[in-house]
Order: structure tokens, then C-alpha cells, then sequence
């Protein structure tokens, strides 16, 4: 565990410390650990050299969409896989876990080939759509729903409840923590998407904001960047995430173990 503390920890603690930092005790050596001088104009300057606040519009927008749908299709996704019959079910599921294993790196060539011949670049349907998929979230629900009490479930058809009914007075309620934990892991991955985003975005109209911190970051001589309000601007990208974490750690904990119950 300490180690652990250590490995996280300590570039957390840096980052925090050179937001505060002067150019002065940035670029100096043996390295400063505790600024001589403070500098919390970093954060302003952070925030007024580029479009902070429309970077962060922009992030909310996107993530909010895109973790929304996510998580609509990955339950609606993963109760059919569980509680539905159609032939070819096992081959679905195949090609799901299939698409977990391939990196998005990969498609990323022919995704911008298409998204540019649509004329959506620069737009937040380029960006949006093509984050969309829910290979993790399938995979998530379904080895949670596997686990859920048969007995349960069998009660609610032989009371005639259709699949809808089944799913939100049935399922649904007692799948809380799993689906906490499929919204936060969500909602941290999208909020933290950088790649594509950034080949998508050409300015401040639909960047987010770790698009922006790139901007931010060379807004200056690139090879002497004043690494104090990047820093600052960084922990000011994580603060909304992390808040958002440590209100729901507990639930998304509980929600990933009982997840890998059943497979």
C-alpha cells in the first residue's frame, strides 16, 4: 500500500506543487520540491490565456452525450445477451469481447477517413459518434445480470411481466452498484478522451479540455512552455472527475466486484 501511495501519490503531489510554481523554480536544478516564491495567478492565468470555460462546456457536452448513450445501450445491450432469445446470441457476444481486445488506435485512420468524407470534422457528432461503442459496458452488465437470482427473475414471467417491465421493476433495481460502476468508469474514460477528440477538433468551438490543455501548453515558445498555469489548468481538468469519483467509489467498487462474479 505504501508503495502503491508513493507511485500515485507523488507526481499528484508534483503536479500540485508547480501550479503554484514561478518559471524561476520550474526550471531549475537539483529540482524544487516547495516554491520559494507562491504563485496562484497561474490558475487565472490558466483560465484566461485560452477559452478555459468553453473547453470545459465543450467536455461537459461531449461526455454527458456520450457516457449517456453509452450507458442506455450497454444495459439494453447486456439484458438482451441475458434475458432474450435470438439465434446467432453467442456469436454477438464473441464479437463484442473481440472488440474489447482491439485498441481504438487502430480504427482510428478509418474512422477520420469517414467522419471527413461526412463533412463532420470540427463538429460534435465527429467527435461524439464515433466514441459510442459499449463493448466494455456489454460485457459489464451481462456477467452482472448472469449473476442475479434465477428464482427472481422466474417469478417475474410466470407473473407475466413483459421485457420491459422486467427490466426496470426487476433488473434494474437490483443492479445499483454495477451500474454506478459502469457510469463512473464511463464518465472518467470519456471526460479523459484525448486522441480523437484532438484530430477532430481544429479550434475552441467543440476542443475539450484536454485538447485545450495541449493549446495551453503551446501558447508559448513550445520548447520553454510555462509549465505553472499547465499544471494548474490540469488539476482544474481533474477536480470535476474526482469529485465525481470519491462520491461513488464505494458503490462503483462494489458494483466492478459483483460484475466479475459470473462470466
Amino acid at each position: 500500500m505504501v508503495c502503491v501511495l508513493i507511485i500515485i501519490g507523488v507526481p499528484l503531489f508534483w503536479v500540485l506543487i508547480t501550479s503554484f510554481k514561478g518559471r524561476p523554480d520550474i526550471y531549475t536544478q537539483p529540482a524544487v520540491w516547495w516554491p520559494h516564491v507562491w504563485h496562484p495567478g497561474n490558475y487565472h492565468e490558466a483560465t484566461t490565456t485560452l477559452p478555459f470555460w468553453q473547453f470545459l462546456r465543450n467536455s461537459l457536452i461531449i461526455t454527458a452525450i456520450i457516457a449517456t448513450v453509452k450507458f442506455v445501450l450497454g444495459i439494453l445491450s447486456a439484458y438482451g445477451l441475458v434475458f432474450l432469445r435470438f439465434p446467432g446470441k453467442n456469436i454477438v457476444f464473441l464479437v463484442i469481447i473481440a472488440a474489447l481486445m482491439v485498441p481504438n488506435q487502430i480504427t482510428v485512420i478509418s474512422n477520420y477517413a469517414l467522419v471527413a468524407q461526412w463533412g463532420w470534422r470540427n463538429s460534435y457528432q465527429g467527435i461524439i459518434l464515433p466514441l459510442c461503442g459499449v463493448a466494455f459496458g456489454t460485457f459489464l452488465m451481462r456477467n452482472h445480470f448472469l449473476s442475479l437470482p434465477t428464482e427472481v427473475i422466474e417469478a417475474a414471467r410466470m407473473d407475466n411481466a413483459n421485457w420491459w417491465r422486467l427490466l426496470t421493476r426487476v433488473v434494474l433495481p437490483m443492479s445499483g452498484p454495477t451500474m454506478v460502476a459502469f457510469a463512473v468508469v464511463t464518465l472518467v474514460n470519456e471526460w479523459n478522451e484525448y486522441l480523437w477528440p484532438f484530430l477532430m477538433s481544429d479550434d475552441a468551438r467543440v476542443a475539450p479540455l484536454p485538447v485545450g490543455l495541449t493549446l495551453l501548453q503551446n501558447t508559448e515558445n513550445p520548447s520553454v512552455t510555462n509549465w505553472g498555469p499547465v499544471m494548474a489548468g490540469t488539476l482544474l481538468t481533474m477536480a470535476p472527475i474526482l469529485v465525481v469519483f470519491l462520491i461513488l467509489q464505494r458503490q462503483m467498487i462494489k458494483g466492478l466486484t459483483s460484475g466479475a462474479v459470473k462470466g
